[in-house]
């Protein structure tokens, strides 16, 4: 991926100085959306754009892509009516079952997803559903670890942009699906918290009702243990604007208007299937996501 950026002026520079500063430090920034026009979102993608041309020259290479805020519980939850994209490195990918070092990330949240893997680029003038299933050679079960680089997650539509999409680390499953006769808006997703430091989880960010599901059983009533661990997000495919396919379909329509189209062989992670939860360190995580596969992760103890 080649990226031509034109100059940043002074307030989109500092904001991504605030960024880089934020991830170099491990000490999270105030929010950038002062420093930008309100709800521009073409100025916190050129943000992005500089600091993802930035790694790249660094040397690092692009895996794929990431879609944000797809899912409306996820958007309430940031008073947000929109989705977003971020940038994919090699560097954010971690292999299942190998404890993921806390001091990778700032304020971790875990959420889980459908992958796909593309084996054509996504680049025609008219993209919908079914030229991304036929671009589509697999999909798989993953787990996006999103980190904010903003003070308490107090984040606005530019800020998660700038930072890249909130992106942080992710984990894919060992199970590769044909799409065939699979229908992703079916597909069901129970996320557990199997393995725990014991940390206090009342802030209950799990979901909007403070329990990280529909039916209210992590809420302060107790939480319910199923036979795999503590349900923490429940959530299906319909949930992700739609279907998971228009997801993507609406992703490559958004990135080739930035000059960055979808490419043979790349990830895209196509957003949460059920609300976002707090991670802490010692936690794990299994994800099962109903003829797709299944997934999991655990954080080793120390700062996360």
């Amino acid at each position: 991926m080649t990226i031509v950026n034109a100059p940043l002026d002074g307030d989109a520079a500092k904001a991504l100085e605030m960024l880089v500063a934020a991830r170099a430090s491990g000490q999270p920034c105030p929010p950038v959306r002062g420093l930008l026009p309100a709800d521009d979102v073409d100025a916190a993608y050129a943000v992005q754009s500089f600091w993802v041309a930035g790694q790249i020259a660094a040397g690092a290479r692009v895996v794929g892509r990431k879609i944000g805020l797809t899912n409306p519980v996820v958007q309430a939850q940031f008073g947000v009516d929109r989705p977003d994209f971020g940038v994919l490195f090699e560097s954010m990918a971690c292999a299942p079952g190998t404890p993921i070092d806390g001091a990778r990330t700032l304020q971790p949240k875990i959420e889980a997803e459908i992958a796909f893997v593309l084996s054509e680029d996504l680049t025609g003038p008219m993209i919908g559903p079914a030229e991304v299933a036929a671009a589509t050679a697999y999909v798989v079960a993953a787990l996006e670890i999103v980190d904010s680089r903003i003070a308490g997650w107090d984040i606005g539509i530019v800020d998660t942009i700038a930072d890249n999409g909130s992106s942080g680390l992710f984990v894919l499953g060992d199970r590769r699906q044909g799409l065939g006769g699979l229908d992703l808006a079916e597909c069901a997703m129970t996320l557990r918290r199997v393995g725990s430091s014991g940390a206090d989880r009342s802030d209950g960010d799990g979901g909007p009702d403070g329990d990280g599901g529909p039916d209210g059983d992590g809420g302060p009533d107790g939480a319910a243990r199923a036979a795999g661990g503590e349900i923490v997000s429940t959530g299906t495919g319909a949930s992700i604007l739609g279907h998971p396919l228009a997801a993507v379909a609406w992703l490559a329509a958004a990135v080739a208007d930035h000059g960055r189209p979808l490419r043979a062989g790349e990830v895209v992670l196509s957003g949460s299937l059920g609300p976002m939860v707090t991670v802490a360190p010692g936690d794990a995580f299994h994800a099962d996501i109903t003829g797709v596969g299944q997934v999991s992760a655990v954080f080793a103890g120390g700062r996360s």
